[in-house]
């Protein structure tokens, strides 16, 4: 019996060792160069009143950035939109009630940004986003928390 103890205190000694991770291992594609609180400067340069939150990451050499608003629909809903600009997609995720719906960008003019997806639009344009889903229209304005 005292040796068999011993034997399972020696196998958990060496599993907690071999379970240790440095901070320099892991995967070493993925590289975060960029997580900050910004705050957005108007044509004044004064700051604005809307924060957003930007992560870049450099995933195999490819530049992955998503950035976190918060916006005020015209009811007083506030609502979580993220762009996410990756190789692969450029799309809206806009958060509200639960409920995420996410949009692909489809094409920019005039300093307006479409983005769609069945019979769901967004227009986004300056601080604003004008959605559009079948009769149903939302205005939402960059707001700070």
């Amino acid at each position: 019996m005292k040796k068999i103890v011993i034997v399972l205190n020696l196998l958990f000694v060496l599993l907690v060792v071999s379970c240790k991770k440095s901070t320099e291992s892991g995967n070493k594609s993925i590289i975060k160069t960029d997580s900050a609180e910004t705050m957005v400067v108007d044509n004044n340069g004064k700051i604005d009143s809307s924060s957003m939150h930007s992560s870049t990451t450099n995933i195999d050499g490819k530049k992955n950035e998503k950035t976190d608003f918060v916006y005020k629909a015209t009811d007083g809903t506030l609502v979580k939109v993220v762009f996410a600009n990756t190789p692969t997609e450029n799309t809206v995720a806009i958060t509200s009630n639960k409920k995420t719906f996410t949009l692909e960008k489809k094409e920019t003019k005039e300093g307006e940004t479409i983005y769609k997806k069945d019979d769901m639009t967004a227009r986004v344009k300056g601080d604003s986003i004008h959605l559009e889903q079948g009769n149903n229209v939302i205005e939402l304005k960059k707001t700070k928390i």
